[in-house]
């Protein structure tokens, strides 16, 4: 059965750009109208901030009591900032549904917060990832949900289907392209034109991107204990990721049996297995992520390619995908399937 929801949503954080990303979607969405849209420091009407969309309304500084109005809540913050105004929201109204798009809900140790990131764990709240396996099932009725990290994402979907059917090695090693709304819209100075064009640069080389813990706490879904090496390079383009995944075979794998292995994405709406390597392009604007997987030609190694826009798939649309599920809507209810292309 289909529920009906008419939910007033509000947003914290929605003058970046991952609440920019949720507005957008959220236009396009029958079941929700806006609340209150705040922003730590912005002011002003959202289309100042956001001039490609038709909403008139004004920022707001951010305030629990005003938040806990609504329905529902999204919060859009920085790492480490969504917990305590979660909280002070969650006390005024214990009834809120509430989405965090940022990492401070996301993992479900405290000793893995407590290694890559800094304050406090605040708990872990469900993952809205309709495709990690057995995760629909959580996602049945859940009032409190975490976004995926984007990365987190591309590479989950990359590996899952052969360390789940014992195809793989849990020896993954992950090189992504990242676009530069991934790091946020805070000024910064490497952030630049000047700085990013014509360029590539790694960042957070060495086991110790954020995204990690996560990665890991994904494919143990799968019936492993994974080691994760992730190297992600901004490249000069704003959204998409592109993610080259590579683990070591099990003797005697056949593509027949890599083919067969990512039949896991059968009947997906948004995550697709791909007869070739996916690119960024053709899937921005969307909530697709294809998964292209080859075995080598030496046959020693399987390598898995997965493209997402990290702003819809890797965030927002995530996000959304997952509350019609909790809300028993349908899945794909207000999500583009389609990219904007060239």
């Amino acid at each position: 059965m289909v529920m009906q929801v008419s939910m007033n949503i509000a947003i914290a954080g929605a003058s970046g750009y991952a609440g920019g990303e949720a507005l957008r979607l959220l236009l396009a969405h029958p079941e929700f109208v806006f609340g209150s849209l705040q922003a730590h420091s912005s002011r002003g009407p959202v289309r100042d901030h956001h001039p490609h969309l038709p909403i008139e309304q004004e920022l707001e500084g951010l305030n629990a009591e005003r938040l806990a109005e609504a329905d529902a809540v999204i919060l859009a913050l920085p790492h480490g900032a969504s917990g305590k105004l979660a909280a002070e929201v969650a006390e005024l109204n214990p009834d809120v549904f509430l989405v965090d798009l940022g990492a401070d809900h996301r993992l479900e140790n405290p000793a893995d917060w407590a290694a890559f990131y800094p304050g406090e764990h605040a708990g872990s709240w469900t993952y809205a990832m309709p495709e990690l396996i057995g995760q629909r099932e959580r996602l049945a009725g859940a009032r409190r949900l975490a976004a995926p990290g984007c990365n987190a994402s591309a590479v989950t979907f990359a590996a899952q289907p052969a360390l789940a059917a014992g195809i793989a090695e849990p020896d993954v090693v992950a090189v992504l392209a990242v676009g530069y709304s991934g790091a946020g819209k805070s000024l910064k100075p490497h952030l630049l034109a000047s700085e990013a064009t014509g360029s590539l640069a790694p960042y957070q080389v060495g086991g110790i991107h954020r995204h990690i813990p996560e990665i890991a706490q994904n494919l143990s879904r799968a019936g492993v204990t994974a080691h994760v090496s992730l190297t992600p390079v901004l490249a000069p383009v704003s959204r998409g990721i592109l993610a080259t995944v590579s683990m070591p075979a099990a003797p005697g794998t056949t593509q027949d049996d890599v083919d067969r292995a990512y039949d896991l994405y059968a009947g997906e709406p948004f995550v697709t297995a791909a007869s070739e390597p996916p690119s960024t392009g053709p899937i921005t604007g969307s909530n697709l992520a294809p998964v292209c997987a080859r075995l080598d030609k030496d046959g020693r190694r399987i390598t898995a390619v997965c493209a997402i826009d990290n702003l819809v798939k890797g965030t927002a649309g995530a996000a959304i995908q997952s509350m019609n599920l909790a809300l028993g809507l349908p899945e794909t209810l207000g999500l583009p399937a389609v990219g904007v292309a060239p």
